[in-house]
Formats: C-alpha cells, sequence, structure tokens
C-alpha cells in the first residue's frame, strides 16, 4: 500500500520563496520600465512647437485662399442665378399677357361660332404638347398665326431660362458643399495649432506672447517707426522710388498703412479686418483697381515684376503654393496680414519664403 502512495509535496524552504519573489518583483518591475518606456510621449521643444504651429498656420492660410476662390465662384453662380429667375419672371409675364390676348381672342370667336386654332390653343390643358404636335401655322391660315408664334416662341424661352436655372442650382449647392470642406479644413488645422500652443509652459507661453506683442507694437508704430523697427532683411531689394503723391501706387499703399493694427480674420477683406489677399484687393480697390480674390489669381492680375524692379505698392507672393501675399512699401519691407490672431503689420520680406512679385497698375 505504500507503494502506492503520493509523494509528498516538500514545502518551498525559506531561501527559494524569496528567490521567488525577487524574480516575480524584478519581472514586474520590468515590464513596468518597459510599458513605461512604450507609453512614453517625450514633450517637444518651444522651438519645435513654434514651428508645428507655423506650418499649421500656414496650411490654414492655403485653405483659406482655396475657401475665397471657393467663395468667389459660389458667389458668381448665385448672381447669376437671381439673373436668370428675375429673366424667367418677366418673360413669364410677357408670355402670361400674350396668352391671356389669345383667351380673349378665343372667347369672342366662340361666340361668334369660329372656333380657329387660337381657340384649340388658349382651351388646351397642355398648350405646349398642343403647339408641338403639328405645324398649324403655314397650313392654319389663321389670321392671327403671329400672335400663337409669339406664346410658341415665349413658352420655349422659359422653358430653357428654367433649364439654366435649374444648372445654375446644382452648381450653387456643389460649391457650398465645397466652402464647407474648405470652412471644417481650416477650422481643424487652426484647432490643431491651439492644441500645440497648449503643450507650453505657462513660461513659454508667456515668451512667445511677448515675442507677438513686440511684433504688434512695431507694426502700430508710425511708418517711419515701423520701418525702423522691423528686422533688415538679409537680401534687400534695389532701393525703389515713392510713389507720387496721388498715384494709384500711393493711395494703395497709404490704404495699407491705414489697415496696420486691424486682425486678421479668414476670409475677411475690409473694412474691420482681413486675410492676406483680402488686404491687398480692398487696398487697389482704394485706388480705383480691381483685382481679383485670391493670391493665386491676383499674382497673375498685373505685371510680373523682379525682386530687384520692386516699387512701392507692388504685390509680393511667398510660398510655393503662392498662399500668401503682402504690400511691398520699400526698403525691403511689405505690409501684410500674417495669420489668425495676429494683425496687419509691417514685416521683411525675407521673413518668408519668395515666390514671386506683380504690379497692378
Amino acid at each position: 500500500m505504500a507503494s502506492h502512495r503520493k509523494p509528498r509535496q516538500r514545502p518551498f524552504s525559506g531561501g527559494t520563496v524569496r528567490t521567488a519573489a525577487t524574480l516575480a518583483l524584478a519581472g514586474a518591475a520590468t515590464a513596468t520600465a518597459f510599458e513605461g518606456t512604450s507609453q512614453a510621449d517625450p514633450r517637444p521643444t518651444p522651438a519645435q512647437v513654434e514651428a508645428e504651429v507655423n506650418r499649421l498656420y500656414e496650411e490654414a492660410e492655403a485653405a483659406t485662399e482655396r475657401y475665397n476662390g471657393a467663395k468667389e465662384q459660389a458667389d458668381e453662380a448665385e448672381r447669376a442665378l437671381t439673373g436668370l429667375r428675375e429673366e424667367t419672371a418677366r418673360k413669364t409675364d410677357r408670355l402670361n399677357t400674350a396668352r391671356g390676348a389669345l383667351g380673349t381672342l378665343a372667347a369672342g370667336q366662340y361666340r361668334g361660332g369660329s372656333l380657329g386654332t387660337a381657340v384649340r390653343l388658349a382651351l388646351s390643358s397642355n398648350p405646349q404638347e398642343y403647339l408641338a404636335q403639328a405645324a398649324f401655322i403655314a397650313r392654319a391660315g389663321d389670321r392671327n398665326a403671329a400672335g400663337i408664334t409669339a406664346v410658341r416662341r415665349g413658352l420655349d424661352e422659359v422653358g430653357k431660362l428654367r433649364s439654366q436655372a435649374a444648372g445654375r442650382v446644382s452648381d450653387l449647392r456643389a460649391k457650398r458643399d465645397e466652402l464647407a470642406g474648405h470652412k471644417a479644413e481650416i477650422q481643424a488645422k487652426l484647432a490643431a495649432a491651439r492644441q500645440q500652443l497648449a503643450r507650453l509652459t505657462a513660461e513659454e507661453r508667456a515668451a512667445y506672447e511677448a515675442r507677438t506683442a513686440a511684433a504688434t507694437a512695431a507694426a502700430t508704430a508710425t511708418p517711419a517707426a515701423a520701418s525702423a523697427a522691423a528686422p533688415a532683411p538679409a537680401r534687400r531689394a534695389a532701393s525703389a522710388p515713392a510713389p507720387a503723391d496721388g498715384s494709384r501706387a500711393a493711395r494703395a499703399v497709404a490704404f495699407a498703412y491705414g489697415a496696420i493694427g486691424k486682425p486678421y480674420v479668414w476670409g475677411a477683406t475690409g473694412p474691420g479686418s482681413f486675410d492676406c489677399s483680402g488686404l491687398t484687393q480692398a487696398a487697389w480697390r482704394s485706388a480705383g483697381v480691381s483685382l481679383p480674390r485670391t493670391t493665386y489669381t491676383q499674382i497673375n492680375a498685373g505685371r510680373r515684376v523682379s525682386r530687384d524692379q520692386l516699387a512701392p505698392g507692388d504685390l509680393v507672393f511667398f510660398y510655393s503654393g503662392i498662399t500668401h501675399v503682402g504690400m511691398y512699401i520699400g526698403n525691403g519691407q511689405m505690409i501684410h496680414a500674417p495669420r489668425p490672431g495676429s494683425t496687419v503689420r509691417v514685416a521683411p520680406l525675407d521673413s518668408m519664403p519668395w515666390a514671386g512679385a506683380s504690379r497692378p497698375a
């Protein structure tokens, strides 16, 4: 019987227990260490945060210019739709007048016992179908053929106008959908920029805001002080004479100086706020020159000039996608609306990647 008994398990000795516990604790510590390493999210430096914020603002401005272009097209489609509807209403009124005249004549023919073509037209439940079924004008010999022809022409014209209006409605809906998409993109970029700035400590954020405030203070100074306060560019344009008093360029530059300190708002064209292309458009509009709405169309609105030929009033463009524009004011500087959260200000040309320049007038 003893040979069939299960051998007794020897309990762990004190040393074995201590060894097992040590290994377990070591394993747990190692796992925790690895877990902490895998989940670590190294905090970016202030310079990295500012670089990312600048990138997001640049992308938001590119989306703003796409928004501006889509809005311009949507406004044009809406104006065209309004015009078509007004023309349709006018032609419908004339058509109803012509049909009313034929109805009066038909009533007279009915009372006289003569039911001619005009009567059948006036009494038809579907005049368009009736008119399309037969070339009645040539063979009816009806003395009212001219009036009937006018009604037929009016029906055709109103039908075409209504078809065109339906097409414009479709275009307008598509443009409004495109606007909503660009608006959502802009808001997402700006929200991401705010999240990046929130990663800065209070001291780092204060330093960032102090730099922004200093730039704003320089921008809101007098023209001479602003020019002196702006950092000297690494590469200046050739000295250009100031525009003659009363010239269109002089009036545009004066408007831009008057806008200094006003806030950047995407999609805005003044008078209380601007985006970059809205500022240049409004400035030249004050001088009697009409510019298109977006940066990538404004660059082709005038005569291209090289950087060493710049004169005050010229439009200066930046980034490879032509997504930013300012107005040159001389001495290697421009006035521009930089980005959301900032104001219209003076800045050196070398503060952004150069893309080209044009002279509207």
